[in-house]
């Protein structure tokens, strides 16, 4: 990371694969707005894109708060990575002039991700359909959801009633040591930040307001690490 530039798209990956292209666009254009104003959220479900997405903002010092704010922060079940962008985005550049058509090289790439599909599909396939007694077993492939996420001063919560606001969340957790502030989305409701002064009081208030939430609001899920 070291080696990039500092601007204004941040590149992030590690995303769960599990969510739908849509879904997870707002997701993080919540999660990401609260650090400046975002121009683009990109994120592609083909084979070669897929758990990644760019978050363009209008400033390289909103997407610097973000990169150092969310670095590792738990979205989904996953520990998100993020880092500046390698380019720049497609917005950017139309904007000040120097956009070029990359219609080709996408096209081209679209045709490799789908035939990298079929190739993983035909391999899959054929391992479900092999009755071999004598075939060696195959090696056992690590999971990326194995290995829980590390904690996180941000709890993202989720799976909120439509009534709640800021003022509820707030009478729940400011009863935790650390306590900072609860930040809600207007643009996604259901989802809310409660920030706390380190990962270790984060986690205290997970575990134990999770159990009052839960209780009375059940099915309420707060993420600060892995469960």
């Amino acid at each position: 990371m070291s080696d990039i530039v500092p601007n204004q798209t941040i590149y992030v990956n590690n995303l769960n694969e599990k969510v739908k292209k849509e879904e997870l666009k707002k997701a993080l254009h919540a999660i990401f707005s609260q650090f400046g104003k975002i121009l683009d959220v990109v994120c592609l479900k083909t084979f070669r894109l897929r758990g990644q997405a760019w978050i363009v903002f209008d400033s390289v010092t909103s997407a610097t708060n973000a990169l150092r704010q969310l670095q590792g922060f738990p979205f989904y079940d996953k520990a998100v990575r993020i880092s500046y962008a390698h380019t720049k985005s497609d917005v950017l550049t139309k904007a000040d002039g120097t956009f070029v058509p990359r219609t080709k090289d996408r096209e081209k790439r679209k045709g490799e991700d789908r035939e990298r599909e079929k190739a993983v599909h035909a391999q899959k396939k054929a391992a479900a359909s092999s009755d071999d007694p004598n075939a060696p077993a195959a090696a056992p492939k690590a999971s990326a959801s194995a290995a829980p996420a590390p904690p996180h001063k941000i709890l993202f919560v989720e799976n909120l009633p439509g009534a709640t606001n800021d003022r509820m969340l707030a009478k729940l957790f400011q009863q935790f040591p650390g306590y900072q502030e609860v930040r809600m989305v207007e643009a996604k409701p259901g989802i809310a930040f409660v920030e706390f002064e380190s990962d270790m009081q984060a986690s205290v208030a997970m575990a134990d307001a999770g159990r009052v939430v839960c209780a009375e609001v059940s099915p309420v899920a707060l993420f600060g690490h892995g469960n």
